[in-house]
């Protein structure tokens, strides 16, 4: 048996992380690398602290959400954990539940 799907087992089992709340980090990191979202003309400065986000996570997430910028959020659970540096992985495990909000506040990269 492959190690990944073991590995992502064991993330989601012992952190009680589910592929949602991953896709969802994806989508936030997607939106800070970019929250314009590729929109022309559009210059956004945005200061994360004040959404709740430190510096270094920030950093953290822009580098993965430009890796993964134009794919699709379902990435497998073990190469995005591979990414996280462990203050990131830290802020993901308290703010899990809220991290879809982002996508409220900011346009979705997939919509028109």
């Amino acid at each position: 048996m492959s190690q990944e799907p073991k590995k992502s087992l064991e993330i989601q089992e012992i952190m009680g992380l589910k592929p949602q709340y991953f896709a969802d980090l994806i989508r936030t990191a997607q939106l800070i690398f970019d929250p314009t979202a590729g929109v022309a003309g559009r210059n956004l400065k945005i200061d994360w602290k004040e959404f709740g986000i430190p510096d270094n996570v920030a950093d953290n997430l822009s580098i993965i959400g430009q890796e993964f910028q134009y794919t699709s959020p379902h990435i497998p659970i073990d190469i995005v954990w591979s990414k996280l540096t462990p203050e990131t992985r830290i802020w993901f495990m308290e703010n899990k539940e809220k991290l879809w909000q982002f996508e409220e506040i900011f346009p979705a990269l997939d919509e028109d």
